[in-house]
């Protein structure tokens, strides 16, 4: 698939940009100077495939946090930092992996140097993030008429300020919370930046119309190459905008993942299904980048054709449901084998394809 060239950055033992492939990054929700609580929260989003995470760091108890949390987690981390420019000092002095700061509102060209001086000493890249809900007052006019226009304008003041520094190891985001918009916005940023795009919606939704909104703005962009990370925001709990990420990028074969095919289910169906849709899939995102396509049917007599390019599945019937194959039936379970079967099936799957 055709991937709009950017320059390549390192974030951490992550690389972005430069073909590497799309990085998933999510956002934690707990109070970052709560290290036990951050670190547990970053370990669950680990566990269902987040490559990079980025923590809020609203005062010095926050940064002081960074270090311990940055020991006990295994992606790279992130420092989101607003106005203060000593906390982002202070970030980079605890080890973080990337820092994200706007440097127009930290309070003059000196300030910025010191923090540029401090990132390039350590290979820290800064992500500048743009965003529809805080663009300097003076672009609102722009903002009214054009909004992409504003947003471009503002990320463009942005860079200018760290390449008159020399600082150019830089990841740029432009979200707002239209999709339309924001497709506009980055489109314009593909043709006129080098540096690597963070695709994102602000304040996206609810898992429901967030999924959706979201899906539909970066779906656009995916397909037309455009974007080196990848964050689905979703007032919901932060793994599942792992899970929508993770289905989204595969649907243009940019993550291999197990994939979970399942029926609408009519009024033929004899067997509780959603319950084990909902189990097997929730497994499924588990097991790590595997290619292994899984079925489960609501109908025993059309299922294991429906279904035939699945590499293992069920098909439910009166009490119980047919294990199959390739759409060839190798079995008849009773309905409280169904999970555990499929589960020990999966695994043997991914042990040979492994």
């Amino acid at each position: 698939m055709f991937r709009t060239k950017t320059k390549k950055i390192n974030i951490g033992n992550t690389a972005i940009g430069g073909g590497a492939p799309v990085a998933i990054q999510s956002m934690t929700t707990t109070k970052t100077k709560d290290t036990e609580t951050t670190i547990r929260a970053i370990r669950e989003l680990e566990k269902v495939g987040c490559e990079i995470i980025r923590v809020a760091v609203f005062d010095q108890k926050d940064a002081a946090a960074l270090g311990e949390i940055k020991k006990n987690i295994s992606i790279p981390l992130v420092a989101d930092i607003h106005f203060d420019y000593r906390l982002a000092l202070a970030a980079v002095e605890q080890g973080i992996d990337k820092l994200r700061i706007n440097p127009g509102n930290i309070g003059g060209l000196e300030r910025v140097r010191k923090v540029t001086e401090a990132c390039r000493k350590k290979n820290i890249p800064i992500r500048i993030g743009i965003n529809s809900g805080s663009l300097e007052k003076n672009l609102l006019p722009l903002y009214h008429k054009d909004p992409a226009a504003a947003l471009i304008e503002s990320a463009r003041r942005n860079v200018a300020i760290l390449e008159s520094l020399d600082f150019t190891d830089i990841v740029l985001s432009l979200k707002a919370t239209d999709p339309l918009v924001t497709i506009d916005a980055y489109r314009r940023a593909a043709r006129v930046f080098p540096y690597p795009l963070h695709l994102g919606l602000t304040e996206a939704g609810s898992l429901f119309s967030g999924t959706i909104r979201s899906s539909a703005a970066l779906g656009i962009l995916l397909s037309e190459g455009i974007g080196d990370t990848i964050r689905v925001s979703l007032t919901a709990d932060a793994v599942e905008e792992i899970r929508v990420a993770k289905e989204l990028l595969a649907a243009f074969g940019l993550y291999k993942k197990p994939t979970l095919i399942s029926c609408p289910t009519c009024g033929r169906i004899q067997y509780d299904m959603r319950p084990i849709v909902d189990e097997i899939e929730r497994f499924l995102d588990c097991l790590g980048n595997i290619d292994i396509k899984v079925a489960i049917m609501g109908c025993a007599v059309n299922g294991p054709g429906e279904a035939r390019e699945a590499d293992i599945g069920v098909a439910g019937g009166k009490d119980g449901a047919l294990l199959f194959k390739k759409g060839e039936i190798i079995g008849r379970l009773k309905t409280v084998e169904i999970v555990p079967v499929l589960k020990e099936e999966i695994l043997k799957l991914k042990k040979e394809k492994e």
